[in-house]
């Protein structure tokens, strides 16, 4: 069992679910990206999202979209991710997961990006835009070195494609709760309900819901059906207007969506 899947299982055992908090290494800048992950690990977040800047963020919203043009404008190299996970595991206790499209990882080597992950403490990644079908050298790679693995279900996902995406995931799946870019909104698609139910029957394997999570009241309706509720956008505009007391903030109000959930 990977570490990941523990803090899952824990929280379900405990009654509750997880709170993900996704932020990008480098924004605004190195050594703050990792402060403010350190943060919000302090503050409530159970697992920790990295996101890996890239020059075609095609998933993201605008919030992300900034953040990702500043981070790579700063010199974000991706030896920074690495540091990022060591640097963080040595101050918190948090499973740390990398959120990244699957060109950087082509470029440095499937392998070889399975490798340093691990020497580095990592727990994983999450590939958007990487699906099982075409996913044959991160299969591999992560069986190989006991990686989760965290494939998108979609609304728009056949039942056979969310069996395929349930039974390779390893973590859990990243159930996406509208369709679109990331981004907060007010108020929650209804299909993410529809789709967790889906992949319930699809398979055994925990479902966290993304996507336009902003608010403790969202994590709360999120975590009575879900798994865990992962949360980017809204954490990311605080990071970028306030700096890494309002993230630890705003990480310390999503997380009274969890005891409310119980």
């Amino acid at each position: 069992m990977t570490q990941v899947h523990d803090t899952l299982a824990a929280l379900r055992r405990d009654g509750s679910g997880a709170l993900i908090g996704y932020l990008p290494v480098g924004f605004p800048d190195f050594q703050t990206s990792v402060d403010a992950a350190v943060a919000i690990a302090e503050n409530g977040v159970d697992i920790i999202e990295l996101g890996v800047p890239y020059s075609d963020p095609v998933m993201d919203g605008a919030a992300i979209q900034a953040a990702t043009v500043q981070a790579l404008a700063g010199g974000f190299k991706l030896a920074h991710v690495f540091e990022a996970v060591r640097q963080i595991g040595a101050r918190v206790d948090v499973p740390v997961l990398l959120m990244t499209y699957w060109n950087p990882v082509i470029q440095y080597g499937p392998d070889r990006f399975a490798d340093d992950l691990v020497a580095a403490g990592g727990a994983g990644l999450i590939t958007p835009d990487l699906i099982p079908d075409e996913a044959a050298d991160w299969l591999s790679a992560s069986d190989r070195t006991d990686l989760e693995r965290i494939f998108l279900a979609a609304p728009s996902s056949s039942d056979e494609r969310l069996k395929t995406v349930s039974e390779l995931s390893r973590g859990f799946v990243y159930t996406v709760s509208t369709m679109g870019i990331t981004g907060a909104r007010s108020e929650m698609d209804g299909a993410a309900r529809a789709l967790t139910t889906r992949l319930r029957a699809a398979g055994d394997n925990f479902a966290c819901v993304g996507l336009g999570i902003s608010s403790a009241a969202q994590v709360r309706d999120v975590l009575s059906y879900a798994d865990g509720a992962i949360v980017g956008s809204a954490l990311v505009s605080a990071l970028a207007e306030g700096g890494v007391p309002a993230v630890a903030a705003k990480a310390a109000e999503l997380a009274t969506g969890k005891s409310e959930s119980k």
